[in-house]
């Protein structure tokens, strides 16, 4: 059976790699360009799932089966590839505001702990102590997510990749779709049998659009267009040049929804904004918007003041319009075309849980039909 994935970011790479594990399968991988450029290339991997708010249903589900399937997918991934994938272990640490409801965290340790999961609530004495680069008189105390990770996202696409490969999937790089064909054409649901790209015919049992942004010109030719939306993200990389607070301790910080990422050698990833198209969908980077993320983060931890800044960089999240992220499915109207895109701020998070799914429509479909 033939898979065409369409879109190489983190996760079609995921899926590409989860399809890889399933005997009989013969998947292909096109990308206009190489992988992990766009919004995964510029994410800043902060895996927030036990922290999240998200705390019933798919929401919850897909945060907990991804979390519980990186613990496995990175050494299983590093042994395969023998490439490192910066994976930090050390969990996420989420600051607390004198507005934020304290009420509200207790609640969520309690549901946490129901649901086999572990959140610790830190007073202000206590969050001195373990983290003292974190010094703020706004901040009343810390919420500690020990299981929570993050990772580099472009080491884990290139090393998903790599794996993919070596498990006999095809990737074609510098590879436009122009169109595609449909059987018959009359019938509901439609049967897509051909992708014409700028490599020639591709066919295929399955198509798999992943492809972000890239979804919505390519739904568009099939009549059945899916609105997803750019919002850009900018973040910066700051040189400390020795490691803030305890050296042995560097968890991910976050707060007023401001990341402060421990990357290794006394380097910090900061950010990122959010900001919404005002005309049209062109989104010129707000240089004053990534000037107060750095004062925030300087304003949580001091130290930062003193950083120099290494690089800044932007991406664009890919955001459904009018309805939740992500999209997941068939595409209406095709028996054949599945969707796994628009997953906004949370691709790198939910990219095995989604690669599960697409994995299972098309095992079980595959088997019936």
């Amino acid at each position: 059976m033939n898979v065409v994935i369409i879109g190489c970011g983190v996760v079609g790479a995921a899926i590409a790699y989860e399809l890889s594990l399933v005997k009989g399968l013969k998947i292909t991988v096109c990308d206009r360009q190489p992988p992990a450029q766009a919004s995964t290339g510029a994410a800043l991997g902060v895996l927030m799932g036990v922290i999240s708010q998200k705390i019933k249903g798919k929401a919850w589900q897909m945060r907990q089966t991804s979390i519980q399937r990186y613990e496995t997918l990175i050494p299983e991934l590093e042994a395969l590839t023998g490439r490192k994938i910066p994976f930090n272990r050390q969990g996420i640490l989420s600051l607390g505001l004198e507005e934020e409801n304290l009420a509200a965290w207790e609640k969520l340790v309690e549901i946490r702990h129901s649901q086999g999961w572990h959140l610790e609530i830190w007073d202000t004495v206590k969050l001195q102590n373990i983290c003292p680069q974190v010094n703020c008189e706004k901040i009343t105390g810390a919420v500690y997510s020990p299981q929570d990770r993050q990772l580099d996202p472009t080491a884990l696409t290139l090393a998903l990749v790599e794996a993919a490969q070596q498990n006999g999937v095809t990737f074609k790089f510098g590879v436009t779709v122009l169109d595609a064909q449909t059987l018959p054409p009359d019938s509901s649901p439609q049967f897509c049998n051909k992708l014409e790209t700028t490599e020639g015919k591709i066919v295929a049992d399955w198509f798999v659009v992943a492809a972000g942004l890239g979804s919505t010109p390519l739904t568009a030719k099939l009549n059945q267009i899916i609105d997803i939306r750019p919002v850009l993200g900018q973040a910066l990389q700051m040189r400390v040049g020795h490691p803030l607070g305890n050296p042995d301790f560097q968890p991910a910080i976050t707060g007023n929804d401001v990341h402060i990422v421990p990357v290794g050698a006394g380097d910090y990833w900061v950010g990122a904004t959010v900001e919404f198209p005002s005309n049209g969908n062109e989104i010129p980077p707000n240089q004053e918007l990534l000037e107060s993320v750095r004062e925030q983060a300087i304003a949580f931890c001091p130290e930062l003041a003193t950083a120099t800044i290494i690089r800044t960089w932007s991406g664009l999240r890919p955001r459904p319009e009018g309805r939740p992220a992500p999209v997941i499915g068939k595409l209406p109207g095709f028996s054949n075309i599945l969707l796994a895109t628009g997953h906004y701020r949370n691709g790198v998070l939910l990219a095995p849980a989604t690669a599960y799914a697409i994995r299972e429509m098309i095992v079980f479909q595959g088997i019936g039909g």
